[in-house]
């Protein structure tokens, strides 16, 4: 199984969000990672698919609310769900860690929150002091702040290292292994 990581955040995204999520998605796709975001051709959703597609033999996957909404072209797999705002369970709940590349939307909120319920480690780039302090309130050791997409990366591969570290030998399964 492929490591997945949810990027996530506005649909309405600030410039500085939207370059953050290319470089990001680009950052993901050279490790081999897959892509998951909202799907949509809008956003934060639509940049980092187009970074990861900067990437030969990446792959991203989108997650849609609804079949009425336009597939990112950069999306390789789509999921039409038909449930809306629902879908955001989805996506958090496939993704291995979720970075939030702007906090702008109440849809990116959620997710964020619904990442923290799940016990899902969150990484917000460039959040404001007042966002950081809000979701670590919510999820202490769960949510980490990163400058940049380098930092959020290496915040990823850090987390990572840690669960190798934690797992002992004979627990461990290669199924474990590929899915960290």
């Amino acid at each position: 199984m492929r490591f997945v990581v949810g990027v996530m955040g506005p649909a309405k995204a600030k410039k500085k969000d939207l370059d953050n999520a290319r470089i990001l998605g680009e950052f993901i796709a050279r490790r081999g990672w897959v892509v998951l975001t909202g799907g949509r051709d809008v956003g934060v959703m639509d940049a980092a698919c187009e970074g990861a597609k900067r990437v030969g033999g990446s792959l991203t996957i989108g997650v849609l609310p609804t079949a009425k909404d336009k597939v990112s072209r950069h999306v390789d797999v789509p999921i039409i769900t038909e449930m809306g705002s629902g879908r955001n369970n989805i996506n958090v709940l496939t993704s291995h860690v979720v970075v939030a590349c702007g906090l702008s939307g109440s849809g990116t909120v959620s997710e964020v929150a619904l990442a923290v319920k799940a016990g899902k480690p969150v990484i917000l780039v460039e959040a404001s002091p007042t966002d950081l302090a809000f979701f670590r309130k919510l999820g202490k050791r769960l949510v980490a702040a990163a400058s940049s997409p380098e930092e959020a990366i290496d915040l990823i591969m850090k987390q990572m290292e840690g669960r190798r570290r934690r797992a002992r030998p004979a627990e461990h399964s290669k199924y474990e292994e590929l899915s960290m």
